[in-house]
């Protein structure tokens, strides 16, 4: 199989909470608070989060080239929505919950892929056993890959 590329789906939402406290911190004349400064570094990860699928596992990357870690398909028992806000790798609140095997180091993931529905046929591709329960839900809020 070749390897697929997803970027991360960036949430409207998340990342106006992530960068509120930056305004408010430059607005008071506090410059050299490092909230602004470590906050827009989590901002800039986010935003370059990506989900490489290939050799039937999911890698994960920051811009490219940081490894993240990865996780083996084969593993993969069911896939469903979730708006779940746990810490994941991923910059939307809008995800698909990964559950796995018993027997897996992990019990479950969380990803928001822009092409959603390519990255769940890719998996499907890898691992056909794999339960999937995913409904687009479909609003004037959500245009492009932008989500609440």
């Amino acid at each position: 199989m070749e390897r697929k590329v997803f970027r991360s789906r960036i949430s409207v939402l998340l990342m106006a909470v992530l960068l509120m406290p930056c305004v408010l911190s430059i607005r008071s004349g506090n410059i050299f608070n490092p909230v602004p400064l470590i906050l827009s570094l989590v901002i800039l990860l986010f935003c370059g989060m990506q989900y490489v699928v290939e050799d039937e596992r999911i890698k994960i990357r920051i811009f490219w080239i940081i490894p993240c870690g990865s996780i083996l398909i084969s593993q993969i028992n069911s896939v469903s929505r979730s708006y779940i806000p746990f810490s994941s790798p991923a910059a939307s609140l809008k995800r698909l919950k990964i559950l796995f095997n018993k027997n897996y180091k992990y019990p479950l993931a969380l990803f928001s892929p822009v092409r959603e529905q390519e990255f769940l046929d890719t998996l499907i591709i890898y691992n056909p056993k794999i339960k999937i329960s995913v409904k687009n839900k479909k609003g004037w809020w959500r245009f492009w890959d932008w989500d609440i």
